[in-house]
């Protein structure tokens, strides 16, 4: 216990680590390094050795820096924009391990690119994100450890386990700050649905549900507002904020509708275009997102960013030490 009283946010590692395994190491492409890097502060160790560069030709060079013959290894690296050069760096730096006859692979997506591709919407399109699955399985992988998939049966994609986490208690802890009453939290489509009602039942809110239609990529029309907004503060609840059309409609919807005050989580922050400046021109109070992609420190003051380096550290120790990770989220 003493160890716990030296230091409040985290469980001290045992000091015999997994029984299965020699050591715990981590380690990071170029993909979000300031992320990785609050996680190996939450766990008190440091960022494994490890070089990912380019040749000349724009090739990816990876080269690990130390011994890692039996250990825990762990990748943490979102597949954010650059999204192929990002997956690709996971990919080699997984391989690698692998080669050097790492104990155990695990790989850290704090955002799980193409996976908005789960299913043929059409005939001739693919699905991506099975193709990613396959890869990063194909590239050495033992687990996928990831944070709020953009749909949940991409875990049955993996032919290997995988950690789906969410990062609904980080923003759970930030709007009961707030004591914001009388409360509904908002589903901006019917997909989202089941992430918004444990949401509300948490918050003790009521739930309401926008009809939507996407006529084309990137872009959606509000058609209904499926519950009562009028004189509640309203908060929207998504995966992800991409171009932010979709978000700021809902947003002005409900403000026109009689809401007091509207707030937006998204998880993952890909953010391209104008979207920032979408938010920022719109009726949101405040737009919450975590740190799982890197949002540019220039972003307008209404976006806050919330780190996930806690809970992804803790999954990764409990992991380690072959405790429950679902119990984070009773």
């Amino acid at each position: 216990m003493a160890g716990k009283a030296a230091h409040q946010q985290r469980p001290a590692l045992k000091a015999e680590g997994s029984k299965l395994y020699r050591s715990m190491k981590l380690f990071t492409g170029n993909a979000n390094r300031p992320l990785a890097e609050a996680i190996a502060e939450y766990l008190g160790t440091g960022l494994g050795k490890c070089q990912v560069g380019r040749f000349a030709d724009g090739e990816i060079n990876v080269h690990i820096l130390e011994n890692v013959r039996g250990s825990d290894c762990y990748v943490i690296q979102p597949t954010c924009r650059p999204s192929n050069e990002n997956l690709m760096e996971l990919l080699i730096m997984m391989d690698a391990l692998r080669r050097a006859s790492a104990g155990r692979i695990n790989a850290v997506v704090p955002y799980f690119g193409y996976a908005r591709a789960d299913r043929k919407t059409e005939p001739r399109v693919p699905i991506s994100s099975k193709l990613c699955a396959n890869l990063i399985v194909a590239a050495g992988a033992n687990r996928v450890i990831t944070v709020d998939l953009h749909a949940a049966q991409i875990q049955g994609f993996f032919d290997i386990p995988v950690d789906h986490l969410f990062a609904a208690p980080v923003f759970l802890d930030y709007i009961r700050k707030k004591k914001l009453e009388p409360l509904a939290v908002v589903s901006p489509d019917v997909g989202g649905v089941e992430r918004a009602r444990a949401f509300a039942k948490r918050l003790n809110a009521s739930l309401v549900i926008i009809d939507k239609r996407r006529p084309r990529p990137n872009e959606a029309s509000v058609y209904n507002v499926i519950g009562d907004v009028g004189g509640k503060h309203c908060v929207i609840l998504d995966d992800m904020i991409d171009t932010g059309g979709t978000l700021t409609k809902v947003a002005n919807e409900i403000k026109a509708k009689g809401a007091l005050k509207v707030y937006a989580c998204c998880v993952h922050g890909v953010l391209s275009g104008s979207a920032l400046d979408l938010c920022e021109k719109s009726e949101l109070e405040e737009m919450l997102l975590t740190d799982s992609i890197p949002i540019d420190a220039a972003r307008p003051e209404k976006v806050k960013v919330l780190s996930i380096a806690p809970l992804l550290g803790e999954a990764i120790r409990r992991n380690h030490e072959g405790e429950s990770i679902s119990e984070l989220f009773v």
